[in-house]
């Protein structure tokens, strides 16, 4: 018997799950949980007291770290800056196993130094801290060997990477690195900045190695929006960067987060929002209904009312879904390249395809897809 763990949240907290399973005691519920709404708090909480029933549990991640009172009654908290350490397990001196799946999550980065007023990420993960270099591509190379046919690289501030390493190596040096000195056959990125996108980065994306598909932390479509979450990047700078991705690689699936009903926000913001999916051409967003988090700015601002809030966040949506089937389904009849997960693959821009019969997991598959079943991809 192993430990089960539930993954809440963000790609970082996928990336720890095989190291939280070999830590955790045998026949144990782990919920590596978040904070980035109230809701994502509240889902925990409801995890945590469910799982208690069966056996006893473990919570850590976000909302662990930044407000353990919640879940002290039904678990044994282990904070973000203990979770990776055998010894808060009851397990000194013993090292978390690395993955064995065919698709890999490699933490490259963790953490972050910027002070956006609706986030409480950085009090929960503390100052951004990057793995080296040398060491994340010998970790990229190992499991290569091993048979892993993709590799995501994950951070908390991906495009912060290498702030705080001698030398001050840029995200783009270590993904070029990674494919001239591994021999992966395929590298995908997740959350990238506007403001931190540097050049060797974008260079990288001509690599057909490295998938066509990124997700851009934008938030809003709004300058001044934007500027009262301290974001660093303007909604022109969003639309450069997305049409020269566009550029560089034709087809890349572009997706963004984006928060609806962030304090003061009117009518015409929201309409900037609404509208900057089709001005970066993204194939879909991941949207929010602001929520509040204790200790932000931006709590004390003027708020949205929450049912407008909850109406704006229906309607990007709904754009996003509709953007999203379209981008689909200009796939059907064209050969896609997918890893396989079982029953599904994984294609290169980001989209699950059906198989019409199981394919070894972490195989390669070449196929063309002839219809659409549930809005996926099918054979």
């Amino acid at each position: 018997m192993t430990a089960r763990v539930v993954i809440h949240g963000c790609r970082s907290n996928l990336a720890e799950r095989d190291a939280l399973a070999s830590l955790a005691p045998d026949g144990a519920t782990v919920i590596n949980s978040c904070a980035v709404t109230t809701e994502a708090v509240r889902d925990a909480r409801a995890a945590a007291r469910t799982a208690a029933r069966t056996g006893p549990v473990y919570v850590t991640g976000c909302a662990a770290t930044l407000e353990p009172e919640r879940f002290a009654d039904v678990a044994t908290i282990i904070p973000n800056a203990l979770k990776l350490n055998g010894e808060a397990w009851g397990r000194a001196g013993q090292q978390p196993a690395v993955t064995r799946q065919s698709r890999a999550f490699v933490a490259v980065q963790d953490g972050c130094d910027h002070d956006c007023t609706f986030c409480v990420t950085r009090l929960a993960r503390g100052p951004s801290r990057s793995v080296p270099l040398e060491t994340t591509v010998a970790r990229v190379a190992a499991l290569a060997e091993q048979g892993v046919a993709e590799a995501v690289l994950t951070g908390i501030d991906t495009t912060s990477y290498g702030q705080d390493l001698p030398g001050r190596p840029l995200l783009g040096q270590l993904v070029q690195a990674i494919l001239a000195r591994t021999v992966l056959p395929r590298l995908r990125l997740s959350s990238l900045d506007a403001a931190e996108a540097d050049d060797a980065l974008l260079e990288a994306l001509a690599d057909e190695r490295l998938m066509p598909q990124l997700h851009l932390s934008l938030q809003s479509g709004d300058d001044l929006i934007l500027k009262r979450m301290k974001r660093r990047h303007s909604r022109a700078d969003a639309v450069a960067l997305a049409q020269r991705l566009h550029a560089i690689r034709p087809g890349i699936a572009l997706s963004a987060d984006l928060i609806a009903g962030f304090p003061t926000e009117g009518e015409a913001a929201h309409a900037n929002s609404l509208s900057l999916l089709a001005d970066c051409d993204l194939a879909q967003a991941h949207v929010f209904p602001y929520s509040p988090r204790p200790g932000t700015p931006a709590a004390r601002m003027p708020q949205v009312p929450a049912a407008v809030a909850k109406a704006r966040a229906a309607e990007l949506r709904a754009e996003s879904t509709r953007r999203l089937a379209a981008f689909t389904a200009a796939f059907v009849g064209l050969p896609v390249d997918t890893v396989s997960e079982g029953g599904q693959g994984l294609s290169a821009h980001g989209l699950r395809l059906r198989y019409a019969a199981p394919r070894p997991k972490g195989a390669l598959v070449r196929l063309t897809p002839t219809h659409l079943n549930d809005g996926l991809l099918a054979e």
